[in-house]
């Protein structure tokens, strides 16, 4: 195994792990709004989980940065990444001016766009992976493949 191969697995892994930590921040800014309609203190919760979220969606885009560029993947994940940032800068935006009818609609949106994502980050292999035979490929290959069932 050559330095390009390790190069890349970490470049996937810190991906994936920095799509889960949004999805996982973007659930928590849902349970907190649910919970900020039951009682105003948790105004505060909201506003924390808002900023892991927004640290959370740069993370994102730093390491959809960093598997692109020394990690072989597709660029395609710095267009997702930083997307994302621009829905969650409008997210805090219309959170600060009090715009329910929008902030809620968008980060139902944004949980399942972040969602999608992880699901395909996860089913993504490290370029370079040599598949076993008994390794079948991720669903989403198969669909756009025409394989499926």
């Amino acid at each position: 195994m050559d330095g390009r191969t390790t190069t890349e697995r970490r470049g996937l892994r810190f991906l994936q792990t920095s799509v889960a930590l949004q999805t996982a921040a973007v659930f928590f800014q849902a349970v907190t709004a649910g919970l900020l309609l039951s009682s105003p203190s948790q105004e505060v919760l909201h506003s924390v989980g808002a900023r892991v979220m927004y640290g959370a969606s740069m993370l994102y885009v730093l390491a959809a940065v960093l598997a692109w560029r020394p990690g072989g993947a597709s660029p395609r994940r710095i267009l997702h990444a930083s997307g994302f940032l621009a829905l969650a800068s409008v997210q805090v935006v219309l959170g600060i001016a009090h715009r329910p009818s929008l902030h809620v609609p968008l980060g139902i949106l944004m949980f399942g766009l972040s969602l999608l994502d992880l699901a395909r980050a996860l089913s993504t292999r490290a370029p370079g992976h040599v598949a076993a035979e008994d390794d079948p490929p991720a669903p989403a290959r198969q669909w756009a493949r025409g394989r499926a069932h």
